[in-house]
Parts: structure tokens; sequence; C-alpha cells
């Protein structure tokens, strides 16, 4: 009896033991990471808002990892081949995302790309938000945001508003407002953020909905009037500017242009954790975050859980207002 129950335990042992042994490479590599300099892709051209923060987050890292943190941009296609080239990347932690709205929020809802966002990447940490400021051109008749709805609500039809151009992120958060407010009113699109907001300052659109490192020099510039911020609590970047959340039918309004650190998806949980509380630990430097902010990016961090329930909101606010608008790209 004695001999058939060590027999049995025999028998078992390679078992229990087998999960173990099988994690024991990936494990062994999280430890040893990282073993060589880490790319960061940054998937838009230098002096770009994601290029500035992008390098920034680099520096902060680099000391932090015991490796050099390489910024490599790969601009093109509204940042979507940047964005595909770490989606097709080894996950071993050693290539980097600096991610960013537009190619990981908006551009998969629009058209369809080489990548899938939720079965090829991987978040690891948020670290800024660039807030966006509700600006009118000189002149309109509204000084707060309670009399420019009055303003807009009573004459459907006759107010424009500019963006960056059709299904650009300013775009599909002007029409989230818009479309919350009950507004019939014209969007005029142009090639970029400075041409609308020119337009606006010029007089010739009534009002914008743009980056605050997009309006605010012209603010200071021009006579324009920001009216609200579309951060939930306002931004330490405008203390001025009252939040958009405020207002009656834009409860809980919460959208941003933000930017954060992804990976190739089935990096080992380790990396990603290792990662994150890296990212943590630079967004704790008082110099990064003071030059974060003057590039108009609102210091943000969240970490892996609560950037995925960020980009799982965003996503879901610009399907709704893409499919209630009917937003195309030609």
């Amino acid at each position: 009896m004695e001999r058939r129950t060590l027999l049995r335990g025999a028998a078992l042992t390679p078992l229990a033991l087998a999960p173990l042994s099988l994690a024991t490479p990936r494990l062994a590599a999280a430890q040893a990471y990282p073993s060589r300099p880490i790319r960061l892709v940054i998937p838009w051209p230098a002096g770009q808002a994601t290029d500035i923060i992008g390098r920034l987050i680099a520096e902060g890292l680099s000391p932090l990892l015991g490796q050099p943190v390489v910024p490599d941009n790969r601009a093109g296609a509204g940042g979507t081949i940047g964005t595909d080239n770490v989606a097709k990347a080894a996950p071993d932690g050693h290539t980097l995302l600096a991610a960013s709205s537009g190619p990981v929020s908006v551009a998969p809802l629009l058209r369809r790309l080489p990548f899938d966002v939720e079965r090829d990447l991987a978040p690891v940490a948020m670290a800024g938000n660039s807030p966006y400021l509700l600006v009118t051109r000189p002149g309109f008749p509204a000084t707060n945001m309670q009399e420019f709805i009055a303003a807009v609500r009573a004459a459907p039809g006759r107010y424009t508003f500019a963006s960056s151009g059709a299904g650009a992120t300013a775009h599909l958060v002007s029409e989230a407002i818009n479309r919350r407010l009950g507004f019939e009113v014209t969007h005029v699109p142009f090639t970029g953020s400075a041409a609308g907001v020119a337009a606006v300052a010029g007089g010739h659109v009534d009002y914008v909905v743009e980056t605050l490192a997009a309006t605010q020099p012209v603010i200071r510039s021009a006579n324009l009037r920001a009216l609200g911020i579309s951060l939930l609590n306002g931004s330490a970047l405008a203390p001025d500017v009252p939040p958009l959340s405020r207002v009656a039918g834009l409860e809980g309004l919460d959208l941003g242009a933000w930017l954060g650190l992804m990976v190739p998806a089935r990096t080992p949980a380790p990396i990603i954790t290792r990662l994150a509380d890296a990212m943590r630990d630079v967004m704790r430097n008082e110099t990064l975050v003071q030059r974060m902010a003057a590039a108009g990016v609102e210091p943000t961090y969240r970490d892996t859980e609560a950037f995925a329930d960020t980009l799982r909101a965003q996503r879901e606010v610009f399907s709704d207002v893409i499919q209630r608008a009917n937003i195309r790209i030609e």
C-alpha cells in the first residue's frame, strides 16, 4: 500500500511542477529585462506634441531602466505607420510606442488598418492629456457657455465650427459636444489645427474646439475668448477656463488628446508592470512635468488598468459620434 502511494505521488510530481517549469523562461526573461537598448517608436515627425512628450519620456525612463531608451521617429499616415511598426514588433519590451489618441483611438474607427489595437497592442501607462478649448471668434455674441448655447440654439444652421480635418480627434470632440447640446451647425474642415484656429481668429468661422497647445498662443495675440475646457475638472494649464462638464447637457465630459506608453500585445506582464512603475517615477520628476506642461499637455499619470479604462471609454464615445454624425473618410 505504501509502495502504491509513493508511485502515485511520483507520477503526479512532474504534472504538478510542469506549469512552473514552462513559465520559467518567460519569467527569467522578464527578470533580466531590459537586456539591451530600448527603441521608443514615435509615429509622428519631430516637433509634434507626441514627439516632444515621447522624447521627455525616453529621457526619464533611461536611468530608471538602466538602458538607453532611444527615440525613433516613424512618421506617416496620421501616425499609423509607426503604430503598426510596434504592433508587429517582438513582444519583449525592447520596442515601445509613444502612443496617442489619433492612431490608436480614432483612426481604427474610421478606416481599415494593418493592425488591430485591441489584438496587437497593450497599454502600459498614460502620461498626459492635451485638453481642448472651445474658442469663439472676435465679436461673437456670447461671453460664457450659457450665452453661447442660447445663441447657437436660437439660430439653427447659421453658425459654423472649424476643425483640423474631417475625422480628426478635434473634429470628433467637437461633434461630441455639438450633439450633446443639440446644435445644428456647419462643419468647416481645414488641413491642420493652425489653419482652423486662424480662420476663427480672422472671423471667418464662428468657433473651434482645439487643443490648448494650438489655441492658447492665438488667444493671447488675438481677441478670442475661451469659453470652456474639455477635461472633467479643468486644467491647471488654463485655470481661468471653466470645465465644460459643468454645463447642463455636458455633465461628465472628459475628453482630451491623450498621450501614453504602449507595447506589443503578449509582452510579459512583469515587463509591463516594470514599465508602468518606471512611468510613475518619471511622472514624479518635477522638471519633466514642467516641460510637459510647457508643451500644452496636462501631466496625467494613469496606471495600466486606468489607462485601459480610458481607452475603452474614449472608443465608446467616438464610435457613437462617428455613427450618429455619419462621419466618413474618403
